[in-house]
């Protein structure tokens, strides 16, 4: 039975490259995001809700500055784990397009001017290596069709748990069973009076970035105790398939817990927080 509404399965992602702030290049590359689980796009016009005497409801609806967002979790693809999410350090602006296809049509969303505001990688024992990125954009093109003269390519595949690794000050940890880490840049939406797009915002800088994460540990040592005790600072080093790989400089322990529950082993959760991070 066919159905008008459509399914995950007609979904796909694809990103390039800006040369130009919210321009898409001429005849450009997609590269697909095929191993997304969700794809989230929002559009938020930022309604200005206009009140007056006379009258208990609204005198007039105008639109506010536009405020696009895109949410992707996908596994990372071992044909090239960091294509897409090294650009949460790069900072280069991104068109990405979301394209809902059937045989009778397609519903094409171009987001423009993107840029990554966070991303979060996490992996567990006998589970992929995940991420999800949370971008920020300046406008949305709604279309019927896809970018006209654009080339599409897929990355696909997926890198497991035991394609990944954790170093601490250069030494393998093997008593890890969970990570994960977050970057965040703290875009900041800048608008500008201006008559031509002036519910648009004109520049998206980052600002203070915030990098952390947390490891869990089987507990077979009291090393993180003493590492707080003792002041420590450290670096750490997250495997992301092939070579890829994100290396956390002067990290020092939020905290470290124990929790111990009857009839299970126990483990450590460690918090972190560090100076920077290098995604290569």
């Amino acid at each position: 039975m066919t159905t008008p509404v459509y399914g995950a399965h007609e979904a796909k992602a694809y990103y390039v490259e800006e040369s130009t702030y919210g321009v898409t290049p001429t005849n450009p590359t997609m590269l697909g995001i095929a191993t997304a689980e969700s794809v989230e796009p929002a559009l938020n016009p930022g309604l200005i809700k206009v009140r007056g005497t006379g009258s208990r409801d609204l005198q007039a609806i105008r639109k506010g500055l536009r405020q696009v967002g895109l949410k992707i979790a996908y596994n990372l693809p071992s044909d090239s784990p960091i294509n897409f999410l090294q650009h949460v350090q790069t900072l280069k602006s991104l068109s990405v397009e979301v394209i809902y296809e059937k045989s009778t049509g397609i519903i094409d969303l171009l987001h423009k001017g993107c840029r990554f505001n966070r991303l979060t990688v996490e992996c567990s024992v006998e589970g992929l290596l995940k991420a999800v990125a949370e971008l920020i954009g300046q406008d949305v093109a709604v279309e019927t069709s896809k970018i006209s003269g654009a080339n599409y390519a897929d990355y696909s595949g997926a890198v497991p748990y035991y394609s990944s690794y954790v170093k601490k000050g250069g030494a393998t940890l093997e008593r890890v069973t969970d990570f994960s880490f977050t970057i965040e840049n703290n875009l900041k939406r800048v608008p500008v009076i201006r008559t031509t797009s002036g519910h648009m915002l004109k520049y998206l800088p980052e600002r203070h970035r915030e990098c952390s994460g947390e490891i869990t540990f089987d507990f077979e040592t009291k090393e993180e105790f003493d590492d707080i005790v003792n002041d420590a600072e450290f670096s750490l080093e997250f495997g992301l398939g092939g070579t890829n790989k994100a290396v956390f400089s002067n990290c020092k322990w939020e905290s470290v817990s124990p929790p111990t529950r009857i009839e299970d082993l126990v483990s450590v959760k460690a918090p972190f927080v560090a100076k920077t991070v290098v995604i290569s």
